[in-house]
């Protein structure tokens, strides 16, 4: 139970409260994740690295490779809202650009 004591001199109500046992849970970070495919050119996934994921030339070709080789390769490591942003960003520009280029996103 919370006390609340009058200071006569300053008008100001002071509520002495216990410690909250409560913690508070990290939010859940989502990775986001470039598929690969046989028809979307090298260069065009370095550049949606680059211009949505801010990877400079080297980061980005080392991702670019693991999508290559590998089938995918993670751009970035994201909360919820941020990681949907940019999956929806990066399928409507490779769309634009007439790529086949996918991005999804998976709990971390």
């Amino acid at each position: 139970m919370s006390k609340s004591k009058n200071d006569s001199k300053e008008g100001i109500q002071v509520i002495d409260r216990p410690e909250s046992k409560t913690k508070v849970k990290e939010p859940a970070f989502y990775k986001v994740i470039l598929l690969n495919d046989d028809y979307t050119p090298m260069e065009f996934v370095t550049h949606v690295l680059q211009k949505f994921f801010n990877k400079n030339k080297t980061e980005s070709e080392h991702i670019m490779l693991q999508v290559h080789q590998q089938g995918r390769g993670v751009a970035g490591l994201f909360s919820y809202e941020t990681a949907e942003t940019k999956m929806h960003l990066v399928n409507t520009y490779s769309d634009q650009q007439k790529h086949p280029l996918q991005c999804i996103i998976e709990k971390d």
